[in-house]
């Protein structure tokens, strides 16, 4: 058994946790309609529903909090974000935003229109929507042992070069505003992607001009990846790697909620000047002003600082091996997970671990309620309630081939006897599996209907 690595960090600052009674447990399900998004984070004991701003922040990034300069335009806040953006990045044409979702939503807003379509190799829940929102057709060309959770290969985030190139030249490349590329590939596991393949993809884009650009909200996990697995990586730094990855590319949206370990922040960059302005107009109507894009001048004082905190190798060492360590435990516990473990998070196959559960009753569902029903622990749906859409010709409903429960780890956050805790849960659920039933909507919206969506149980 892998042994629990060392923080590389002390703890200075906590925040007390309660785990309440199974009874009262009880009541905040049905409160909540049975959806996690819904109960109250203090009724949470252990919270992996995201690492999405759940981290915790270092006393550098406290420190620059106090140097935020709240002008309202062109800010030294501004300019010491957009300083370690083009030193990590390379990039020049860059707006700060809110979110993540933003920088995907002003993009899909300036370049997708309605029947295009947009490759990646696996679009996550808000970049799927933002397309679909602006009539678009998000497609994932994912490699095929993307799709199998048991498969050991090292870079399963990888995009098929083959199903690429013949998706472009079915659909057209005047029908693709853009390409994508997610590091790394969160809805498959958070699994990686190789240089090679990020590479073969710019070319492949670029030679039926297309412009390529990276969802890169866990780009530093997935440039230790390549440091650890691809040859002739390893004597190179995360820096060096983080720029080569970008220089593949023309743009890249990021949420910086998660690599960036901020509690709010994301970045939007582009290469190309007529779209930086369309951008800006964009952020403009909805955001802000292009040097503040929705946020406080202490959030991007804080961001520029956790650019490079999430860069440094001892740190990404430390994360990584915290996840490998959750993955064994689990696995201990007699389920099936993703493998190998990614890099911010475990994913439990909940499809292989409640097979008479079927994809229309929702099995990641059942096991994340169950979760949270037998232990206060609350994990993310990552199935048929996420990603399950009808065809837009058909109207037939189409379902992903992976069902599985995401227990994302918050950066800087839990111990060894947490992620322990975890498991020993996992282990009384396993006992029982058989009893387990699925779950029906009461309620559901269009887009994006794991975040409001109401459940009973069948």
């Amino acid at each position: 058994m892998s042994t629990y690595p060392p923080e590389p960090f002390r703890i200075k600052t906590v925040e007390p946790i309660r785990l309440l009674s199974q009874t009262e447990r009880e009541a905040a399900l049905e409160a909540a309609g049975y959806n996690l998004f819904a109960l109250k984070a203090e009724d949470i004991f252990i919270d992996l529903l995201t690492d999405s701003g759940t981290g915790a922040m270092s006393h550098e990034q406290w420190a620059a909090l106090m140097r935020g300069d709240e002008s309202y335009a062109g800010a030294r806040s501004y300019y010491r974000l957009a300083e370690a953006v083009e030193d990590i990045f390379g990039f020049r044409f860059f707006v700060p935003t809110h979110q993540g979702r933003a920088a995907e939503n002003i993009l899909s807003a300036v370049l997708v229109r309605p029947g295009q379509s947009v490759p990646s190799n696996m679009h996550f829940d808000t970049t799927d929507a933002n397309i679909r929102a602006r009539g678009g057709r998000p497609t994932n060309l994912v490699i095929d042992e993307g799709l199998d959770p048991q498969s050991q290969h090292p870079f399963k985030g990888n995009m098929d070069i083959a199903k690429l190139k013949a998706f472009i030249e079915k659909t057209g490349p005047e029908n693709i505003p853009f390409g994508m590329m997610t590091v790394t590939n969160n809805a498959g596991g958070g699994q990686p992607v190789s240089m090679a393949n990020l590479r073969a993809v710019a070319e492949t884009y670029h030679a039926y001009g297309i412009p390529f650009y990276i969802d890169a909200a866990r780009y530093a996990e997935n440039c230790y990846f390549i440091k650890l697995r691809e040859p002739g990586y390893a004597a190179k730094s995360v820096k060096e790697i983080a720029g080569e990855m970008f220089s593949l590319a023309d743009g890249f949206c990021m949420s910086a909620k998660k690599d960036a370990i901020v509690n709010i922040g994301g970045l939007l960059a582009t290469r190309d000047e007529k779209v930086f302005q369309a951008i800006q107009n964009e952020l403009i109507l909805r955001e802000g002003f292009p040097t503040y894009g929705g946020l406080a001048g202490r959030d991007l004082d804080a961001m520029a600082v956790g650019l490079y905190e999430g860069l440094d190798e001892a740190y990404l060492a430390y994360r990584l091996h915290q996840t490998a360590y959750l993955g064994e435990r689990i696995r201990e516990a007699g389920l099936q997970i993703v493998e190998p473990p990614g890099g911010h998070a475990i994913y439990i196959d909940a499809g292989a671990f409640l097979p008479h559960i079927p994809h229309g009753e929702f099995p990641g569902q059942a096991l994340a309620v169950e979760l949270y029903r037998q232990g206060g622990i609350r994990g993310c749906e990552i199935g048929s309630i996420m990603f399950a859409h009808p065809d837009p010709e058909t109207g037939e409903m189409v379902y992903p081939k992976l069902e599985l429960v995401r227990l994302a780890i918050p950066r800087r956050t839990y111990t060894q006897s947490h992620l322990d805790y975890v498991a020993e849960t996992l282990a009384q659920i396993q006992k029982r599996a058989a009893s387990l039933r699925g779950y029906k909507f009461t309620y559901a919206p269009a887009l994006l209907r794991h975040f409001t969506a109401k459940f009973a149980p069948l």
